[in-house]
Order: C-alpha cells, then sequence, then structure tokens
C-alpha cells in the first residue's frame, strides 16, 4: 500500500491510498476535487472510492465533482453521517472494512469531533481526519470529552509503529501549546513537526494522548483547580486551554 499526501486548501489533507499490485485507488477526505484529480493523473491510478472520515465540508467538498469524473466512485463514511456526506453510498461501523485493490482498510469508530467520526486502519496505517492531529486533536463540535478521549484512547492502543496520517498540517501550533502544558517532556522538546507521524511518537508527545502524566494533570489543575484530575477531566480541561490558545 503506497500513501501518497494531496495538499489540499489552506491547511488540509487529502490522501492518495493506492494498491500497487493493481494499481486500484482511494482517496480520504477530498476537501478539492483538482488536486485529487492531479495527483491521480500524475501517479496513473485507477481512482476507485472517496473515504470521508467524518461530514465537515472541507473534507467532503471535492465529493461531487470526484463524482462527475469517476462514474461508479463509492463514496464511504459512518453509517449515521447518511445525508450529510455528500453522495455517500456506502454506510460504515465499527470494524467494518473497505476493499481497494488487493488491500483492505478498517473502520475505527471515533465519535468526538463528530459523532460520526472515523478512522481507516490498514498496511501499517491509520487515517484519522480531525480526531488525532499532530501533537493534538480535533475540537469537539458533536461529542463530549469522555467520548473524544476514549476515541483517542482507540487509536493510541494501535501498534506503536503505526503511521499517523491527519487531516490537517496544525503541527507547528500544536507542538507550541504541547510545551505549555507538559513542559519536562524531553521527547517534546527535541520534536521536529510533520506528517506523517507514529502512535509511539504520538504516545511520548502528545498532550492528549498523555492525560494521564503527572505534568499534564498539573497544567490542567493549575488552569481549573476544581478539575478532579481523573484522565477524562484532565482531556476536558486541556482541550478548553487548546481552544483558547
Amino acid at each position: 500500500m503506497q500513501v501518497i499526501p494531496v495538499p489540499c486548501l489552506s491547511d488540509n489533507y487529502a490522501y492518495l491510498v493506492v494498491c500497487e499490485a493493481t494499481l486500484k485507488a482511494a482517496v480520504v477526505d477530498p476537501s478539492e476535487a483538482d488536486p485529487v484529480l492531479a495527483a491521480v493523473k500524475r501517479e496513473r491510478v485507477d481512482l476507485v472510492a472517496i473515504l470521508n472520515t467524518h461530514h465537515h465540508h472541507d473534507h467532503t467538498g471535492g465529493n461531487d465533482e470526484l463524482r462527475m469524473e469517476m462514474e461508479g466512485i463509492a463514496v464511504h463514511g459512518h453509517a449515521s453521517d447518511r445525508g450529510r456526506i455528500p453522495g455517500q453510498t456506502v454506510f460504515l461501523g465499527e470494524g467494518d472494512e473497505v476493499a481497494i485493490g488487493n488491500f483492505r482498510l478498517s473502520v475505527i469508530h471515533n465519535p468526538g469531533h463528530t459523532t460520526g467520526a472515523v478512522s481507516y486502519l490498514g498496511g501499517g496505517a491509520v487515517f484519522t481526519g480531525d480526531t488525532l492531529f499532530v501533537a493534538g486533536c480535533g475540537r469537539l463540535f458533536e461529542g463530549t470529552a469522555p467520548m473524544m478521549h476514549a476515541s483517542l484512547r482507540k487509536i493510541a492502543a494501535l501498534p506503536a509503529d503505526t503511521r499517523v496520517y491527519p487531516g490537517h498540517e496544525y503541527a507547528a501550533k500544536n507542538l507550541r501549546f504541547a510545551a505549555t502544558v507538559d513542559p519536562v517532556n524531553a521527547a517534546l522538546a527535541e520534536r521536529v513537526e510533520g506528517v506523517p507521524s507514529t502512535v509511539a511518537l504520538e504516545l511520548a508527545t502528545n498532550p492528549f494522548l498523555r492525560c494521564g502524566e503527572a505534568s499534564v494533570r498539573s497544567a490542567a489543575l493549575a488552569a481549573e483547580p476544581d478539575c478532579d484530575g481523573s484522565p477524562d477531566a484532565v482531556f476536558a480541561v486541556i482541550r478548553r486551554l487548546r481552544d483558547r490558545f
């Protein structure tokens, strides 16, 4: 499986995911069509599927144009996003699989950023949309803090060498924020930004995956002394801090 990042809009990533044996390909989160079509032409692949991680327009904005260009293309998303993802034809749930040529991607339901958010896992990679970013996570638009924290723990439990492909390039600001809530973290001080990340690197440096660590807990308690100190409560506090950062 080959993964080709496709920059879109101002800071989005779509990803062309290619079966190298068959040259069948899927695109994850095509926010706009033109960069995706250019990548498809350049790589000489057969685009057979759109994989949307959630319904927001900056992840689905290219769906309709791609459907016009690629007759019969399948549009995947969570079942609860029926009517919210343009052109959706496949309605997925936790553990479902999507076949692209000779490889398969499995679905992880990650409610929090939205209630229908999913990640796609396969080939040693996970495509996390707006659930997990480099050194960060998505805002809570539709879910609760405990819901999002549980979704992040699903990704954190994947093999350490799993490559992480997020939906946006927010690394620079996320790393600056992380240093304010985890200031004694030597791994964080040495980290440089960039996509892809790995699960191991996120566990070592992403404060939203480190809510049980003393330094992150201390930062949460300093900001909101009535926080009960539980990992879910710490997560909620640092998410609010990041919203204001």
